[in-house]
């Protein structure tokens, strides 16, 4: 059976003070031993977060990596090695503020998601579609793009150690929601794709859904077949949102 995982995404906010209060707040929520926890805070306060949750069972990870490993001139950028060191368990790639608003290729993605397997990150690969592509009915299409750029790159294997969260992009911090309808039918069609190359890697890759989850939504989506848990943003930046989001992955 497929452990839950939720993953709290602070995205660009936070300062040192706001962090700290956060993470005083995270360690007084009973949070479920069952599921797998994980927060990704912004670049700056990694460090303050992985000393500060020391002992606890929550992981941390960062919201990017550069897509080139190893050490040398490339300005601005954080190495998965780099990453690593200070405390990193996991690192998102390709989420889409970063496809849509930064630019980022499928291609860059997949040079990103290659990089931190090399080096042992556990990457989680967001894939999602707009608005507009899923009135076009292009959902499944544009999804299975994202995936099988990766795949076809890496090799299925590539994904046997990786998460996947499929995050609609009109339902980012927009309060919108897929109903756990459509995210379980987006779900089912990243297995079913992956089942193609490997059945026993389609069966074992943990799927999250991301797009608005709350404490109030989490346990209905949580509880659809092929959704292993979430991908969470603005929530996460409440302590007590996100613990009963947690909890509710836990039931």
């Amino acid at each position: 059976m497929r452990r839950q995982l939720v993953a709290g995404n602070w995205k660009m906010n936070g300062t040192r003070a706001s962090v700290a209060e956060l993470i005083r707040s995270l360690r007084e929520q009973a949070l479920p031993a069952s599921v797998e926890i994980v927060v990704l805070p912004g670049a700056l306060h990694i460090g303050q977060v992985v000393e500060s949750l020391s002992g606890t069972q929550l992981s941390v990870g960062a919201q990017d990596c550069a897509s080139e490993a190893g050490f040398g001139a490339l300005t601005g950028e954080e190495s998965v090695e780099q990453l690593q060191d200070a405390g990193c368990e996991w690192v998102l790639v390709g989420h889409s503020e970063r496809r849509l608003i930064l630019g980022e290729s499928d291609e860059v993605v997949r040079r990103k998601f290659a990089a931190a397997k090399a080096c042992g990150l556990k990457p989680i690969l967001c894939v999602g579609e707009t608005l507009e592509q899923r009135e076009a009915g292009q959902t499944l299409e544009v999804v299975g793009r994202q995936l099988e750029s990766v795949v076809s790159a890496l090799g299925i294997s590539a994904l046997a150690d990786a998460v996947v969260a499929y995050e609609p992009v009109w339902a980012i911090g927009s309060g919108l929601t897929a109903t756990p309808q459509q995210a379980q039918e987006v779900h089912a069609a990243i297995r079913a794709q992956l089942a193609r190359e490997s059945a026993e890697v389609a069966e074992g890759v943990r799927i999250l859904y991301g797009g608005s989850v709350k404490a109030a939504n989490a346990a209905e989506l949580f509880g659809m077949a092929d959704i292993d848990g979430g991908l969470i943003g603005g929530a996460s930046l409440k302590a007590d949102e996100f613990g009963a989001i947690c909890r509710a992955a836990g039931n």
